[in-house]
């Protein structure tokens, strides 16, 4: 049976929008049943300034407080230098950087140009010794600019993979994209990138993310982007939902004949976690 693997965003980009504070022992008690799951990475917290993001504060608590499975590569998301040596003090095993494929979200998301937001990376670069993961933002509509030229997705893509990047994951932020965009997309990315270096993030805004799922399987892409309980949301996207549940996905591809090696009655058991979580903040 072919494998895909569902690389967990939960913890991160799940609870980043989140109304209420979330309790750093409830976001541990998540990460540490997911990492029972079989995941192979799972991304646990972001590096970012506080002030813009409070929900994601406690990284370095999170990071020192939970139970790290072998095996498991638990991954943050660094804006900048500073929020690389801050991650990289409390021992992550693998950094993140993101870049927007629209001016207007990068402006609106980091306060720069996306080539200004690219050049933030160097230093994070040259610094790095462990892995890093590459994000682009709004690979097929911008909540600002409309819709995305594929060919910009692809550049950017581009010059994260020509920086270092060992992976880079497309992102359909704000959960807009059809599965002709998508399409669209993917025929310019995966002509300037290998597509086994590629994976997909999808929102479910608007209910197509399974469907934008078969076209980037279609393309060649193995690696999917999911979040227990379907948890989501980015505050610098209005209206996005949340990303596509990794319970979903997982049946998914098992009904299409794919192997995730994922436990799914941890699974479960995590997504009414993570689904508990989040009503509670619902009634804040």
């Amino acid at each position: 049976m072919s494998r895909v693997e569902l690389f967990e965003v939960g913890p991160r980009d799940g609870l980043q929008n989140e109304v209420r504070l979330i309790p750093t022992s409830e976001k541990i008690a998540l990460i540490d049943l997911l990492s029972q799951a079989g995941f192979r990475r799972i991304e646990v917290a972001s590096f970012v300034s506080p002030k813009w993001v409070p929900q994601m504060a406690d990284g370095a608590d999170v990071l020192a407080g939970i139970t790290r499975a072998p095996g498991v590569s638990y991954a943050a998301l660094t804006p900048n230098i500073r929020g690389f040596e801050a991650a990289k003090a409390a021992r992550v095993d693998e950094i993140a950087v993101f870049a927007s494929a629209s001016e207007g979200f990068s402006r609106a998301n980091v306060n720069a140009s996306i080539e200004d937001s690219l050049a933030r990376f160097v230093p994070i670069m040259e610094a790095a010794e462990m892995p890093v993961r590459g994000y682009v933002s709004c690979v097929v509509e911008c909540p600002y600019d409309g819709p995305t030229p594929p060919a910009k997705v692809a550049d950017v893509a581009s010059k994260l993979f020509e920086m270092g990047c060992y992976e880079v994951s497309l992102g359909d932020t704000v959960g807009r994209a059809t599965p002709e965009g998508t399409e669209a997309m993917l025929k310019a990315v995966t002509r300037a990138c290998d597509p086994s270096k590629l994976a997909g993030h999808f929102h479910d805004t608007s209910g197509r993310a399974l469907a934008n799922i078969d076209v980037a399987l279609d393309h060649g892409l193995r690696v999917f982007d999911t979040a227990v309980g379907g948890l989501g949301g980015c505050p610098y996207a209005p209206g996005a939902a949340g990303n596509v549940a990794t319970e979903r996905v997982m049946d998914h591809m098992k009904n299409k004949g794919l192997e995730t090696g994922l436990d799914a009655g941890i699974i479960a058991e995590a997504a009414t976690m993570a689904r508990a979580m989040r009503k509670e903040s619902d009634d804040v």
